[in-house]
């Protein structure tokens, strides 16, 4: 769920920086408010359009590679969470390995995509592109397109964060399952040696107590011969 989260606001932060200019914030030059009103005309109009663009096409690789991670992450904590519900009986340590080294792998791998995704869009909001952009809107009176951190920028790195903290976490209880894990295997396999152990001591010990029956018989009749 925290990674469906990580990736719709992914969309929205680029849908939301878009501008007017840009349909949906990917990258297309298509002109999104032709049947209505518009703030921008002329020359103006053009050197808007050039900007959204740009700008737009500059934070391309945080999208892409944003949604690519998130639902990277997200199939591969659903495989691990339907093949590792099964009873205790049914459980593999090998398989539960494999989770945990996903689930610390997934952690740090959060950690550093929330760095870099936000120092990528610092850098992009650092560009001239971003500043004259920022100018060009203000002249209109629209203030949110400015070249600081968005909301919709700051909820990825939030919910980046609390993703990690949560991989982290798998990754102690996967720890802890290992060990019920090999404990129950442990106890399993006392079980199944012990019966076996007590029939095997009892076969002996009667064993013995032929042997000890048939000397015994053999001396009586040796005693009976002499008498």
């Amino acid at each position: 769920m925290v990674n469906l989260l990580v990736l719709i606001c992914v969309g929205a932060a680029q849908a939301s920086v878009a501008g007017f200019t840009s349909l949906g914030g990917f990258g297309t030059s298509s002109f999104s408010l032709n049947s209505a009103y518009s703030p921008f005309e002329g020359t103006e109009l053009q050197e808007v359009r050039e900007l959204d663009m740009q700008f737009t096409q500059m934070r391309a690789p945080c999208v892409y590679g944003g949604v690519a991670f998130s639902l990277t992450a997200a199939a591969l904590t659903l495989v691990f969470l339907v093949v590792g519900a099964k009873p205790i009986q049914q459980l593999r340590t090998g398989l539960l390995a494999g989770e945990c080294a996903f689930n610390l792998l997934a952690g740090a791998a959060y950690v550093a995509a929330v760095g870099l995704y936000l120092h990528f869009v610092s850098q992009v909001n650092s560009t001239e592109v971003c500043k004259r952009r920022e100018r060009l809107y203000a002249r209109r009176g629209y203030t949110s397109m400015n070249c600081v951190v968005q909301g919709g920028d700051a909820a990825v790195g939030l919910f980046g964060v609390v993703a990690a903290c949560l991989y982290f976490a798998s990754f102690v209880v996967c720890i802890l399952a290992i060990r019920t894990v090999r404990a129950f295997q442990s106890n399993m396999a006392k079980a199944q040696h012990s019966p076996k152990s007590s029939i095997r001591d009892r076969s002996v010990r009667n064993h013995h107590v032929a042997s000890r029956t048939s000397e015994s018989s053999h001396s009586i009749q040796a005693l009976a011969t002499l008498v």
